[in-house]
């Protein structure tokens, strides 16, 4: 049989109202992706979030800042009552029970502290508290102060106890702090919510702190900038910029929180061998994959190892990448960023 289309054009305009009612119907059907964002101060750090969904996004966005405050309030050393500060309160007396997360990012943490010899020592707290940059102080510690601070930093002296969940720190006066890599963590966990809440296009900010779910919701890759060292107020906030999907870029650098004495900058990333702000020729350092809480450790020992042995360390640390930037603004990359990270600023050399 074969069929023959009338040539009416009545017929054809009714069709086609036809046709734009069911486009409409399924248009209907389709849930409409919104812009949905959060912003509040938690972990020392103005946090920001963004996500795209539909009306239970706001709910799954929600269940992840209320885990953050979880973890804030379990991991700050200013809460009293937080583990971190339990633990410190306790330091050589008697072993302090802790939450299973905060048992893991303790012990994560130690990890790094074996992997770069120290460089990464979350038993820093009495140094930070000596120098007291955080809160402005521009007094610069004698140096037999530091050396006497310095005998209570010592990763090696945190001890374990996993069937106890326990956490003993073995001499008194130590205190850790876990500034360094918990807001890595808070990280991992606000992606976990998001994801398994079905977001599937969002952007996680945490002062140094970056992590992308998806891609973009127009679709294409995100850009991330990466931010300049020196910023000045003008122009661009990046000197760099990197494109991706799924993933985490964690950056730590001298201009985030330090005091300039008699014009000598002194910042917050402190030397666990010399007791004083790292000093080894780098003011950025970034470092990309899929971890959060590995990325910040890494970060932040990079800064303190410099150049060389930094990259040594990111060569060891499968799945990540880095991006080392020194004084003079040259840029060194990992060999897996080559040719993929964009120089913005033409006073930055690669």
């Amino acid at each position: 049989m074969i069929l023959k289309i009338k040539n009416d054009k009545k017929y054809i305009f009714f069709i086609r109202i036809i046709c734009i009612i069911l486009l409409l119907m399924l248009s209907g059907c389709s849930p409409k992706v919104k812009k949905i964002q959060k912003e509040i101060f938690a972990l020392n750090t103005v946090i920001n979030i963004t996500v795209y969904g539909d009306e239970e996004a706001e709910k799954v966005l929600q269940k992840a800042i209320n885990r953050i405050y979880d973890i804030e309030n379990k991991m700050s050393v200013t809460i009293s009552e937080s583990d971190v500060s339990l633990i410190n309160q306790n330091a050589g007396k008697r072993p302090v029970k802790v939450h299973e997360d905060t048992f893991f990012v303790v012990q994560k943490a130690l990890e790094y502290g074996e992997l770069t010899n120290g460089a990464f020592d979350i038993s820093i707290y009495p140094l930070v508290k000596l120098w007291n940059i955080n809160n402005g102080n521009k007094n610069i510690p004698t140096e037999e102060e530091i050396n006497e601070t310095l005998n209570l930093v010592d990763y090696k002296k945190i001890k374990l106890n996993l069937d106890d969940m326990t956490v003993f720190l073995e001499m008194e006066g130590m205190a850790i702090d876990l500034g360094g890599i918990a807001k890595g963590y808070a990280v991992d966990e606000v992606r976990k919510i998001l994801e398994e809440g079905g977001i599937k296009h969002a952007l996680i900010y945490m002062g140094g702190d970056i992590a992308v779910i998806g891609n973009k919701p127009e679709g294409g890759l995100w850009r991330i900038g990466i931010e300049d060292p020196r910023y000045q107020n003008e122009g661009s906030r990046y000197f760099a910029v990197i494109e991706g999907s799924d993933l985490s870029v964690v950056t730590s650098g001298d201009y985030q929180r330090y005091v300039e004495i008699d014009g000598k900058r002194y910042h917050h990333i402190f030397n666990p061998y010399t007791g004083c702000p790292a000093e080894a020729n780098v003011i950025s350092t970034t470092v990309i994959g899929e971890s959060s809480i590995d990325a910040d450790a890494l970060a932040t020992s990079i800064f303190v190892l410099g150049v060389d042995e930094g990259l040594e360390i990111m060569e060891k640390a499968y799945g990540f990448e880095g991006i080392i930037v020194t004084k003079d603004k040259y840029v060194y990359t990992t060999e897996g960023l080559k040719d993929k990270v964009d120089i913005v600023k033409k006073e930055y050399n690669q």
